[in-house]
């Protein structure tokens, strides 16, 4: 057997997966059942309810609380960053620490630098993901500001900004779901530093429970018609 293919084997099935499950929940009809999909719908109605409120304090605490949440994966992905590239740097003491295992799991170094900076890559991902929806929800916070009045809430201006706002809302959540994604395969992607063996089986109880989540969980039953 060739060096190494079972690595690239088990990555390439991390890289399908991940692809695989990302299309179908965000370009596909089954896709559009998905919690993220209801969700969504509310999104449009809390903007049809907001113009029938004269005071909107409270509908922009409620942005305020998603730009901060955003705020923090962010720097999370940034802390994230720093471990990979310390463990980087750290290569031959890593090596050193695995070795002396009762099973040793080290790799040749070059491996565990690819393994690295895959991790370092994901998590590079991840910030500009959380980064830009966190800039489109402060988009979403202007169009709050600049709705219309209550009284001019059955106007075609108002129609027309509602679906504006509707949209890009859609937009900030959709990139801050791909952050999250990524959060949740970086850590299936840990099982590659164990064993392309042990990949395989992350990344598949990545997906389950991913799915899980999207389609078969408490919150999607809650959240049905």
């Amino acid at each position: 057997m060739a060096p190494y293919l079972v690595d690239s084997l088990a990555v390439a099935f991390f890289a399908i997966e991940w692809l695989v499950y990302a299309v179908t929940l965000e370009h596909t009809a089954y896709g559009r059942d998905s919690l993220s999909a209801r969700m969504n719908a509310y999104r449009e109605i809390w903007v049809r309810r907001m113009l029938d409120r004269e005071a909107r304090m409270v509908d922009m605490q409620i942005m305020s609380s998603l730009q901060n949440g955003t705020a923090f994966f962010a720097s999370t992905s940034l802390l994230a960053v720093g471990g990979g590239l310390a463990l980087l740097r750290e290569t031959n003491d890593a090596l050193a620490i695995l070795s002396k295992l009762p099973i040793d799991i080290s790799p040749a170094p070059a491996l565990w630098e690819v393994k690295c900076l895959g991790l370092i890559l994901i998590f590079v991902y991840a910030f500009f993901k959380f980064a830009w929806a966190y800039r489109l929800f402060n988009y979403v916070a202007i169009l709050f500001g600049a709705a219309p009045p209550a009284a001019k809430r059955d106007t075609p201006e108002a129609e027309a900004h509602v679906i504006r706002t509707a949209r890009l809302f859609e937009a900030a959540g959709r990139h801050f779901n791909r952050g999250q994604r990524a959060f949740f395969f970086a850590l299936g992607y840990l099982g590659w530093f164990v064993s392309p063996w042990v990949l395989f089986v992350t990344t598949g109880a990545v997906v389950i429970v991913t799915w899980r989540r999207q389609f078969a969980s408490n919150a999607w039953l809650a959240m049905g018609s």
